[in-house]
């Protein structure tokens, strides 16, 4: 949590987000993330200060509980003096126990985005998801916070100005922005429509334009001329990967060329034959590319 302390920016983790998308789809299967479409709405994790702490945190917990489908987890809600924003008590189950840091005693409309990130910890541990190493679990987490339909509210509890700056969650806010976005390009969705912050809708438009750009890589139709330039060249001398593209050339068994690139709406790489324009269909998240191989 940053709390008036500096705000990191831009892409940093990008590829463990790109990576975590995939996770997302092999693990969760494309019905089952087609099932979370809708996003948690404002109303149900609303939080006003007249509101009981406890009796209200219980209750958000409970509807982010609904929201990811857990029936059968109870979330316990305390909090206490730390350095973190939150922490999870990951046991057997069927009770968890939540800790968030006294500063949302007086900030009790985040208190929504702390829970997204916790509540999803659970989710992750019952499906037997995870990331080795501390950074890119959270990173993982953050990620299927956001693509699953709750993580808007941890871009939306980012705010920053002269005097002061907040953020939750280990993404930087335009790497929430990007995921929001890879999620609305999905399903159809505006989040932006929710956001009370202005930064975070910025982060939001910033992240929109970096997911739009995956879809604009050669070599699917949508590229540029410089990229389909480039990749025209890199297709007449192959040697080898070319740094700086996410394509690669290769022989197939029967001396024929294919080209690898990965799927822009889950990164799951895919391989096609090298012959002109053609369709592709991503087995994993059932995307259809119009490609110029």
């Amino acid at each position: 949590m940053a709390n008036d302390g500096p705000v990191e920016h831009g892409y940093p983790h990008l590829e463990t987000v790109r990576e975590s998308i995939t996770a997302l789809y092999k693990r969760l299967s494309y019905d089952t993330i087609q099932a979370f479409a809708t996003s948690v709405p404002p109303v149900d994790v609303a939080f006003c200060d007249t509101d009981d702490l406890y009796l209200g945190a219980q209750r958000v917990a409970r509807e982010l509980v609904r929201h990811y489908r857990l029936p059968d987890a109870r979330v316990i809600v305390s909090f206490r003096e730390m350095n973190h924003a939150a922490n999870v008590e990951l046991a057997a189950g069927p009770e968890y126990f939540v800790e968030l840091n006294d500063r949302f005693r007086t900030h009790r409309r985040d208190i929504g985005a702390a829970l997204a990130h916790e509540i999803m910890h659970v989710y992750l541990h019952r499906l037997d998801l995870s990331f080795p190493g501390t950074r890119d679990n959270e990173i993982l987490t953050d990620t299927a916070t956001t693509y699953l339909g709750a993580g808007w509210l941890l871009l939306d509890a980012y705010r920053e100005d002269a005097a002061s700056s907040q953020k939750l969650g280990y993404l930087t806010p335009e790497e929430f922005g990007y995921v929001l976005a890879k999620r609305a390009l999905v399903f159809g969705e505006d989040p932006s429509v929710w956001f009370t912050s202005p930064q975070a809708y910025t982060a939001y438009t910033k992240g929109m334009a970096q997911a739009r750009r995956d879809e604009q890589q050669p070599p699917l139709t949508a590229a540029g001329w410089a990229g389909r330039r480039r990749y025209a060249r890199d297709r007449r001398h192959v040697h080898g990967p070319q740094p700086g593209v996410p394509y690669t050339f290769s022989p197939d068994g029967g001396g024929h060329l294919r080209v690898t690139f990965p799927c822009p709406t889950c990164h799951q790489r895919i391989r096609v034959p090298v012959r002109g324009r053609m369709r592709a269909r991503c087995s994993l998240c059932r995307t259809v590319l119009e490609c110029d191989t």
